[in-house]
């Protein structure tokens, strides 16, 4: 009965596989695409069937849905990878730490880093590369020139 309701039917059958398709896509996170472009592809059958365009067959609905999905991909790509962005994500050093002086409780080089006990935190220190020297001498007075997980990268303070 619901095979047979299907057959009948058959623009409801590519729109409602398109819908799902699209619901399917955005659960997933848009994480491939395919769902996107194959769920466009289903709702222009279904929406060419409805219009009487294409005959109400299974042939029709597959043929058309695969050619439409490719030609929607052919047209659409470009313009969603460009709004992906080809450049990588810069580092943030938005942080509020950035600028907190203090000083060094041991002796740190390019090779050793340190540490400092920060807010209840025990961070490591490393020398950033814009300091230009190779080794910070303990009692020395440091600025935090940029934040990672966990770590100061420091300068000589001024």
């Amino acid at each position: 009965m619901i095979a047979q309701y299907i057959v009948s039917h058959q623009s409801e059958f590519w729109l409602l596989l398109g819908f799902a398709m699209l619901a399917l896509e955005v659960v997933t996170g848009f994480s491939t695409g395919v769902f996107l472009f194959a769920g466009l592809g289903a709702l222009t059958s279904g929406l060419l069937m409805s219009m009487n365009i294409l005959p109400e067959s299974w042939i029709a609905g597959i043929a058309s849905t695969g050619i439409s999905t490719g030609i929607i991909t052919a047209l659409l790509w470009k313009t969603l990878k460009r709004l992906q962005g080809d450049k990588p994500l810069e580092k943030d050093n938005s942080s509020d730490l950035v600028g907190h002086e203090f000083l060094l409780q041991t002796d740190i080089s390019a090779n050793h880093p340190g540490s400092v006990q920060y807010s209840g935190i025990n961070w490591k220190v490393e020398i950033d590369k814009q300091a230009n020297c190779d080794n910070l001498k303990a009692g020395q007075r440091v600025a935090v020139s940029s934040v990672e997980v966990g770590v100061f990268k420091v300068v000589v303070a001024e």
